[in-house]
């Protein structure tokens, strides 16, 4: 039909035109991530993860441990190649790890070798919420069915390439993950071990957010930004601490809204449907 080809030469128009947000360059030979491959990568990372959990029989230690290397494996092909899309595409922007000439394959295999420290962190997360639910008749249970968990290792997994200066993908995962449970955990946040969210829907932490251990918080929780700075040309500035800091111990509760750079001491406890926006003393 002509409609079809008029409609798509001025759909093509639009977003390579320079004054899109979306503009790339005509002929460039990347291609972008595909959100597809990287999901599946996660998704074997956190059934090698919980190995005996997700499988859909029961392992012998031997073959748990050839079904891991197998999850770990494709996760590695996937994780690799579209690291090296990502690269590609964003070759022009400042990257940590373009700086640092860190490759894709190296990244991988640096998240591998982490993979028993965040495990660590994630049994830590799982014993928090068994400990912190009279609900929870069993720790599988909040495996198997927990939202707060199944974001918190999403997150924990994202905030490694986060780290490492990875564009596109730490975003794909964590909203991925947001997507599924209703909660929104930016991969840049800081947590620390023993973390607990319960029942967990509308949660958002922020990126710069810093979080210590054994920290429990309630559903719709936000622990956010207040409006962001603007630079002399109107632009929001970026990259700069504007979210809040949770020491160990605390615990938030429903609906409760934490702004700005400021500090919930170690301990304390935070009503629901409270606004706090200055800093909130330690329990004594």
């Amino acid at each position: 039909m002509d409609n079809i080809k008029k409609i798509s030469a001025v759909l093509s128009e639009n977003i390579f035109s320079k004054d899109s947000p979306l503009h790339t360059v005509k002929g460039k030979e990347c291609f972008f991530p595909s959100h597809k491959n990287i999901i599946d990568a996660f998704r074997n990372v956190k059934q090698a993860l919980f190995v005996n959990i997700f499988s859909h029989k029961r392992l012998t230690p031997e073959q748990a441990d050839a079904n891991t290397q197998k999850l770990l494996s494709d996760a590695h092909a996937l994780l690799t190649a579209e690291i090296n899309n990502t690269f590609c595409l964003f070759s022009d922007a400042v990257c940590f790890a373009s700086k640092n000439k860190k490759n894709a394959k190296e990244i991988v295999d640096n998240f591998i070798f982490h993979l028993p420290e965040i495990q660590k962190l994630l049994l830590t997360d799982i014993k928090a919420a068994f400990n912190g639910d009279p609900a929870a008749l069993d720790p599988y249970q909040i495996v198997l069915c927990y939202p707060g968990l199944r974001a918190v290792c999403y997150q924990r997994m994202a905030h490694f390439f986060y780290k490492e200066g990875v564009q596109l993908i730490p975003r794909i995962i964590t909203e991925y993950a947001h997507s599924k449970t209703g909660i929104d955990i930016h991969p840049g946040a800081k947590i620390g071990h023993s973390f607990f969210i319960d029942h967990g829907t509308g949660v958002v932490i922020g990126e710069t957010c810093e979080i210590g251990n054994n920290v429990k918080i309630y559903q719709g929780v936000t622990l956010g930004a207040k409006s962001i700075p603007l630079d002399e040309n109107g632009n929001s500035v970026k990259g700069v601490k504007r979210h809040p800091n949770l020491k160990d111990n605390v615990t938030v509760y429903a609906n409760a809204t934490i702004l700005g750079n400021i500090t919930v001491g170690r301990g304390a406890v935070i009503p629901g449907n409270s606004w706090v926006i200055k800093d909130i003393p330690p329990k004594k």
